[in-house]
């Protein structure tokens, strides 16, 4: 995939999206917006603000949309995109119309991805997050991440299935390392900038490396024994890390 399909399967994807909906912005957050996408690797995260409520028929139409896309661009099997009506852009928790893993589906717009569409998100059509996203409320971003490191990944990090998946592996401790820097300093990190911080916090640096490869590289398989060693050494690692973390923003907790 390379950066002109990319830039093509997103201009394609809001020209024939406003037809469909009532489209007021199209949004890009995450690492599109953070400047650390990497082509065919990186999901294309997307928020488009509709004027009200989706009906059954416009779901049904923006499944259509999103399928035909897979079927035709090879970069769409990256595109995810939650619909917003604008009237409830600032009921945090909320549930909205996604697609994602190849469906529609209803979930919540989380506090990480507002911080990132305030901070730096990229208007494709409409005016800009800022305008009509209202701000996030004082200490919400790091409850969120609390709960979310709390009630989700320390219960990942107990089943050991799991990590002998790259996904797992990856995604867990680059989560630990952001969720860190953000109750540690305020400030949100890349993906790129967590592996240098991973290694800071005394993650296992093969495991880091190997995270590293699959992001930036191209690594080499690898057996069914050492996936093993490594789901371990990084679900060890994550769930020592998250009591860390949640400990530490205790104490700096008003």
């Amino acid at each position: 995939m390379t950066a002109i399909e990319t830039a093509l399967v997103l201009k394609r994807f809001v020209a024939d999206v406003r037809p469909l909906v009532p489209t007021v912005a199209v949004w890009a957050h995450g690492s599109l917006a953070l400047g650390d996408f990497q082509q065919g690797r990186s999901d294309l995260d997307l928020i488009a603000v509709v004027e009200s409520p989706l009906d059954v028929a416009q779901r049904e139409r923006l499944g259509e949309l999103h399928q035909l896309l897979l079927d035709e661009e090879p970069a769409a099997a990256k595109l995810h995109c939650s619909y917003m009506p604008r009237g409830s852009l600032g009921e945090a928790g909320s549930d909205h119309v996604t697609w994602a893993q190849g469906r529609i589906l209803e979930r919540p717009v989380t506090p990480v991805t507002r911080w990132e569409l305030l901070d730096g998100g990229l208007a494709l059509h409409g005016p800009p997050p800022a305008e009509l996203l209202p701000p996030l409320a004082p200490g919400q971003l790091e409850d969120y991440i609390r709960r979310d490191l709390r009630e989700y990944w320390l219960t990942a990090a107990g089943e050991p299935s799991l990590w002998l998946q790259d996904i797992w592996v990856d995604l867990g401790l680059l989560v630990l390392a952001r969720a860190a820097v953000t109750l540690r300093d305020g400030r949100m990190i890349t993906k790129g900038e967590a592996l240098t911080e991973l290694l800071d916090l005394g993650a296992p640096a093969d495991v880091v490396r190997d995270i590293h490869e699959r992001r930036y590289g191209n690594p080499a398989p690898i057996g069914q024994e050492e996936r093993a060693l490594r789901g371990e050494q990084a679900r060890a690692f994550v769930r020592r890390g998250i009591r860390s973390t949640l400990a530490m923003g205790e104490e700096s907790a008003p």
